[in-house]
């Protein structure tokens, strides 16, 4: 596997649906860093999301909904050495760009990921921080709320994203560790707790792993997603 090097080009993908609520904050973090690009991919908005992002200057393009399908879409189009996934209602720590350059320059390197944080504090939403970064650094295996990224060649190479109606960031993940370490960084992204809050913390943690055990099951990737709940927001 080839190292990127540490002047690489960043293309920041983001895939949105009805997002407007963060993204001004998820934008503002980005823009005007050294050697990023920024393109958000869009699956039908009806808020304010596509206004908000042409305001920042950022590149809009318009997709077919569905995550996976959004970032490869966006990955496509971009031109940098280093792809990151970013959700619309996260932000990214400061001095990231050197961070992802820094861990994508380290021989065996296949992936990297933040460390997860919410944007509201309890003790609820503290032991789900925890156990999600204790799994995504003990399996190597971060979640698209994370801020996956990787060298675009690698993505390609490896077909991008599968097309499944959830999942798409762990079906990736788990073919990327073929090829080399997912690396989490001890830095945090700030994600949106708000379908925690909304929906109640004990529901989505149980939520989230019938899922899992639902899609290690061999049920239908459109019924997980509908358990989910895949369109609510960005």
């Amino acid at each position: 596997m080839s190292i990127v090097p540490k002047t690489s080009v960043i293309s920041i993908v983001i895939p949105t649906l009805n997002a407007a609520s963060r993204l001004g904050e998820t934008l503002a973090a980005v823009m005007a860093v050294p050697g990023v690009e920024v393109v958000l991919v869009d699956g039908g908005s009806t808020d304010q999301t596509v206004a908000i992002a042409k305001s920042y200057g950022v590149q809009a393009l318009v997709s077919e909904p569905g995550r996976a399908r959004q970032m490869n879409v966006g990955a496509a189009a971009v031109g940098g050495d280093v792809l990151l996934f970013l959700h619309g209602d996260t932000v990214l720590p400061v001095g990231f760009a050197h961070m992802v350059r820094e861990t994508m320059s380290e021989l065996g390197v296949a992936a990297g990921a933040f460390r997860l944080s919410f944007d509201a504090s309890s003790l609820p939403l503290a032991a789900i921080a925890w156990g999600a970064n204790l799994r995504s650094r003990w399996l190597q295996m971060p979640y698209g709320d994370q801020a996956l990224f990787l060298s675009k060649e690698l993505f390609l190479a490896r077909g991008g994203f599968p097309e499944m109606a959830i999942l798409e960031d762990l079906a990736l993940v788990r073919n990327l560790k073929r090829h080399g370490r997912v690396v989490i960084r001890p830095e945090a992204v700030v994600t949106a707790a708000r379908r925690w809050q909304q929906r109640g913390m004990v529901a989505q943690t149980l939520r989230n792993q019938l899922i899992l055990i639902g899609f290690f099951l061999g049920v239908s990737l459109d019924r997980l997603a509908g358990w989910y709940g895949l369109g609510e927001d960005g």
